[in-house]
């Protein structure tokens, strides 16, 4: 078993999966809500919740970090939300008004008073998924990556709360209106959901960045949108091809000698492509056969 915790490719593949697998349970619901936006908002905005606890607390990482973080994921939402309803302005445009500001601000106190810590928006942004494999802990007697603890940790929370909440979620996304009148509490449903989102996001960015993480929770869902319309199936796919990208990604980004986690990225767009092309139902290709068919008949 340590060997296999010793195997850089390994702990590299293994990270990235889970955090392919973790964005992708909460990504499906945030396409599904057309919230999934709000996954781009949310990582950006983590560091003005990373920087105000390191200024509170001196904590770099650990469950205070992860709280902070999940509270300005909820900070975001509810101040998009507080702006949209002036009805001065729309939601997209809301989003676009919030989340920079917050990073903003979170930019500007990092500069001010953490330049000596190894806290910074590079990181942040862009993570490094090829050294998770240096950065261990002993647990049970082994030395894993913290990388993998906490997205396996991660990855079973989110996968508990879809298996919990599955038939809350489900009708949060299609009929939110349904869903409150039969007492399912949809708008509890949707912080949670986002507040989740949040605490992914922190356990993420350290090792694969916002950047990848956005496209791990955004494109595999959208990818699988266009397969399928069930839920359950779209859950499945979308981790299929979370997990595809990762694998697919990184031999990729070795053999041209550039970044893994933009591979990796970069991978999740193709999928999209062969499916927007190649999908029986939605694709284009999909639909030149159908109308020529019908046409021909």
């Amino acid at each position: 078993m340590q060997a296999f915790l010793n195997d850089p490719m390994a702990m590299i593949l293994l990270t990235g999966a889970l955090v392919a697998t973790s964005g992708a349970l909460l990504g499906t619901f945030l396409v599904l809500q057309r919230q999934s936006m709000l996954s781009d908002a949310i990582s950006h905005s983590i560091v003005f919740g990373i920087v105000v606890v390191w200024l509170l607390t001196h904590a770099q990482s650990g469950p205070l970090q992860i709280a902070g973080a999940a509270l300005t994921g909820v900070l975001t939402v509810f101040l998009t939300e507080m702006v949209a309803r002036t009805r001065r302005v729309k939601r997209d445009a809301a989003i676009g008004l919030v989340f920079p500001a917050l990073f903003a601000a979170g930019v500007l106190l990092l500069n001010l008073y953490a330049r000596d810590i190894h806290i910074d928006s590079h990181t942040v942004l862009l993570g490094e998924i090829g050294f998770v494999w240096l950065d261990t802990m002993p647990l049970a007697g082994l030395e894993i990556p913290q990388a993998v603890v906490w997205m396996t940790v991660a990855t079973l929370v989110n996968l508990g709360f879809v298996l919990a909440c599955y038939k809350e979620l489900k009708l949060a996304s299609f009929d939110w209106q349904l869903a409150a009148a039969l007492g399912l509490a949809p708008t509890l449903m949707f912080y949670l959901l986002l507040g989740l989102t949040s605490v992914t996001a922190v356990a993420a960015f350290d090792a694969v960045g916002a950047v990848l993480f956005i496209a791990f929770v955004i494109v595999p869902a959208a990818t699988a949108y266009l397969l399928t319309d069930r839920l359950s199936l779209m859950l499945l796919l979308a981790v299929l091809v979370g997990v595809a990208s990762t694998l697919c990604g990184y031999p990729l980004a070795v053999r041209l000698d550039v970044s893994i986690g933009g591979t990796m990225a970069s991978m999740t767009g193709v999928f999209l492509v062969l499916a927007f092309v190649l999908s029986p139902r939605y694709g284009v290709l999909g639909h030149w056969l159908n109308r020529r068919v019908k046409y021909s008949g």
